[in-house]
């Protein structure tokens, strides 16, 4: 089976990491709901490989600022295309994506985000055993 995912990174200031955490708890939770089959989201810790373009970089990141890399997994493109609609359409959204709702200053700029819809070129795993 192939799988479709969303992939974003941005930047968030490092002192609004926690409200972020907080935020994206429930946002994952309301994705999940409406059938995304995962949601991740990492926070940067390693740049350093010499010869490549470090997501900071890419994002424009300032000193005090996290990278953000996440991904939501879906059944299918369509699928994930019915999700979305699902979750924009989910009123709890409304209050969790407007960021001057949990801080004094937004908690990221979207304009700063990359995101983009993928589907497979190549997928290994390993089977998970107890």
């Amino acid at each position: 089976m192939t799988h479709y995912i969303d992939g974003f990174v941005l930047p968030v200031p490092r002192d609004q990491l926690n409200t972020y955490r907080q935020v994206v708890e429930k946002v994952a939770e309301i994705w999940k709901e409406h059938g995304a089959l995962d949601y991740s989201e990492y926070v940067g810790d390693d740049f350093g490989l010499q010869g490549t373009r470090p997501f900071a970089a890419m994002a424009s990141a300032k000193e005090d600022e996290a990278i953000i890399f996440g991904w939501v997994v879906f059944e299918s493109r369509e699928g994930r295309d019915l999700v979305n609609q699902k979750v924009a359409a989910d009123p709890r959204m409304e209050d969790l994506i407007n960021p001057l709702t949990h801080a004094s200053r937004p908690i990221f700029d979207a304009k700063r985000m990359m995101y983009g819809g993928f589907r497979p070129l190549v997928q290994l795993s390993n089977p998970i055993t107890p």
